[in-house]
């Protein structure tokens, strides 16, 4: 029966081992990935920036979520180089055979001087929070800090805004602004899960920020008490920080304020998740200015008031809004994560009658002048009657 050392040699023989300087030369190509397979006590002492980190124990089962292209150069190591080869070996076995381990590893890396520095990682009551998150190779310890490190702001904390708060919250989402300059109504309470009877009065943004809390520690909630206008939309918009928000959930309920955060945020080149319900019917989709339409594409122009009533004239089911909140807060999750195909460019209708979805294309207006490629030209102003925006200023001289 072999030894490892015989095991250790034979995947030696069979696979391409390369020095610490061609595997710092190889990881400045746009293609390789450097694929750091310890275990995670020692991935959390000291990494090289940029490695994917897929312990060696979980190689086999991991490394198709992670690295789906099997043609991926990739550039393995462990500590000294043992770990390495035989995770190179299994990789060949599964397809990858543009592998390559680095002999001496990450030890010899650092005592050499080159590129490395200490991660940023989950603390234990972190990975036992998020530990559903983990396991999904497409969210990971990557995609959780990710998160953690994201910011979305909420336009509304009552209907849409409750679902999405609640979830984004339990997600991880660290920043989470709520911008509403209302009070707790007990009519509320029949669909705005954020707030409960012993509420009743207070502000809704304080009320917000009670549930969120207790629901995640790890979130840190900014408030907006005020109402949203041409005077104070694009300091919002640029977040606490000045840096702008990452993706903004949008649950207001009126034509001016939807034209007037889509100028703004086609202006920012931020990411909108719009949604809307109205009695039994609920519909979700994406407005990313610099990457298809915006509201003004789909709705160049506001229907007549008799055709669009509000909720408060029309009513909702209660549920409604919990779905199609559920959903607005799982498109920002995608959008944060690069996950999947969000709805940029679909509008995805929901009847809850019928319990259907439908889903239409919402097509770029080439008459719209209010695009990414105009922002600096784009007034953001208050609109009135038709909400038609202000003419675009004259182009820089």
């Amino acid at each position: 029966m072999p030894s490892f050392r015989d095991m250790l040699a034979d995947a030696k023989s069979q696979i391409r081992e390369v020095t610490t300087a061609e595997a710092d030369e190889m990881r400045g190509s746009e293609d390789a990935v450097v694929l750091d397979v310890r275990e995670a006590d020692e991935y959390e002492q000291g990494a090289i920036p940029g490695a994917v980190f897929i312990p060696r124990g979980t190689l086999e089962s991991g490394i198709e979520g992670r690295i789906p292209d099997k043609d991926t150069p990739l550039v393995v190591h462990c500590a000294g180089g043992v770990r390495s080869a035989l995770a190179v070996k299994s990789l060949q076995e599964l397809g990858y055979n543009n592998a390559v381990s680095v002999q001496g590893g990450f030890n010899q890396w650092k005592d050499e001087g080159r590129d490395w520095s200490q991660p940023q990682t989950l603390n234990p009551d972190q990975r036992n929070r998020y530990q559903r998150h983990l396991l999904l190779p497409e969210v990971g310890d990557e995609g959780q800090q990710k998160l953690l490190a994201s910011k979305v702001l909420l336009l509304g904390a009552g209907g849409l805004g409750s679902p999405a708060a609640l979830y984004l919250a339990a997600a991880g989402v660290g920043t989470i602004g709520i911008i509403d300059m209302d009070v707790v109504d007990d009519s509320n309470l029949q669909r705005q899960i954020l707030h409960n009877l012993e509420r009743i009065g207070d502000r809704k943004v304080d009320s917000a920020k009670k549930t969120i809390t207790l629901i995640n520690p790890d979130v840190d909630v900014v408030t907006y008490d005020t109402r949203l206008g041409a005077d104070n939309v694009m300091d919002i918009l640029s977040g606490p920080d000045g840096n702008g928000w990452d993706v903004i959930v949008d649950g207001t309920d009126n034509f001016p304020t939807r034209y007037l955060v889509n100028d703004a945020t086609v202006k920012l080149g931020i990411p909108v998740v719009h949604g809307s319900i109205f009695r039994f019917e609920g519909m979700v989709t994406v407005f990313d200015p610099q990457h298809g339409p915006t509201y003004r594409d789909m709705v160049p122009e506001p229907p007549p008031a008799d055709m669009a009533p509000s909720c408060a004239e029309a009513g909702v089911l209660g549920v409604l809004p919990g779905i199609v909140g559920s959903l607005q807060a799982l498109e920002a999750i995608k959008i944060l994560l690069d996950l999947g195909d969000p709805l940029r460019g679909r509008l995805l209708a929901y009847d809850a009658l019928e319990t259907t979805f439908r889903e239409y294309k919402v097509q770029v207006d080439p008459t719209n002048e209010i695009t990414w490629a105009n922002r600096e030209r784009i007034t953001v102003a208050e609109v009135e009657g038709l909400c038609a925006p202000l003419p675009l200023a004259p182009p820089p001289s």
